[in-house]
């Protein structure tokens, strides 16, 4: 995946922005009813509100490109993302906001913008109250690969591969809604979530008998995306394009803020053990970008902590 330039000198830039009070980000604009305006989202990233707002934010900045409607694709697993939007004739499926990988990054094409600043490469465990004691003393990665301690992930996710390769047990399915059933069951201990979903998430399911493991935090650079067919390289420029004028605007730190600051400051991310892992699935560019990210995402973090 070649990096359009101005990118990476953005990339910097809004995740050091002071943050402004939020913008109204809404899910969609007014739009002509004919099928080839409407845009098909992932229905994972289409019910989850940041995503959605991104997407639209993105489309509101460029009026010089078509109306669009923003509709809601059928639901599938990851693993058939990546086959729709590889599939130049799909009627399935327009845009997805996924984890990059150098496999991803062949067969589709990436706006190279992390959506959330680098947040979903940094995970907390959600467990069962009961199980909270397994996780007592754990403070390093080989600690955490010691202690039996099973993690739940899906089965087409890049997470599964970067958790294996760094000496952790993993237990897959290819249903995130099932995954949950799952951790229930005790198929596994840790349902690992990304730092920018988990509360969403949490709030969902209303199961008072979850709750985040309060120290440990995984970390790894992976950046997340949106992908879009290679041949659509218009909705590929256009996306692009709204997001560094969000970034120059100031409204990309005005979302960051308004969606992912409470999880900054409510996990108390600062104060956990950092467990440091590998990521060996990326290419080249995005390694750089998710290192840059992260070490960003860090002076984020203690900037808003103190």
């Amino acid at each position: 995946m070649k990096f359009r330039r101005p990118v990476i000198y953005l990339l910097t830039a809004f995740f050091l922005q002071a943050a402004v009070p939020p913008l109204a980000l809404g899910a969609g604009t007014a739009a002509s009813d004919q099928p080839e305006n409407r845009l098909l989202l992932w229905y994972r990233n289409y019910d989850s509100p940041p995503v959605r707002s991104l997407v639209s934010l993105a489309l509101q900045k460029t009026p010089e490109y078509p109306p669009y409607t923003l509709a809601r694709s059928p639901e599938m697993s990851q693993g058939r993302v990546v086959r729709e939007l590889s599939k130049p004739d799909s009627k399935l499926l327009d845009i997805a906001n996924i984890a990059s990988s150098t496999d991803r990054e062949k067969k589709l094409t990436a706006v190279p913008i992390p959506i959330d600043g680098g947040l979903l490469g940094l995970r907390v465990c959600v467990v069962r109250k009961e199980d909270l004691p397994k996780f007592d003393g754990i403070t390093t990665l080989k600690d955490l690969a010691d202690s039996g301690i099973r993690i739940g992930q899906g089965t087409h996710w890049p997470d599964s591969s970067i958790l294996q390769v760094n000496g952790i047990e993993v237990v897959t399915h290819s249903r995130y809604e099932i995954l949950f059933r799952m951790l229930d069951n005790d198929r596994f201990e840790c349902f690992a979530r990304g730092v920018s979903e988990v509360l969403y998430d949490l709030r969902l399911k209303g199961n008072t008998d979850y709750v985040i493991e309060p120290d440990i935090l995984l970390a790894y650079a992976m950046p997340s995306f949106f992908f879009v067919n290679k041949g659509n390289e218009s909705l590929a420029h256009r996306l692009q394009l709204g997001m560094e004028r969000a970034i120059l605007d100031g409204s990309f730190a005005a979302f960051l803020d308004r969606f992912y600051g409470q999880p900054i400051r409510e996990l108390n991310l600062g104060a956990r053990h950092i467990l440091v892992l590998d990521n060996p699935f990326l290419s080249r560019d995005s390694w750089q970008v998710g290192q840059r990210t992260l070490q960003d995402l860090r002076t984020r973090i203690h900037r808003m902590q103190d």
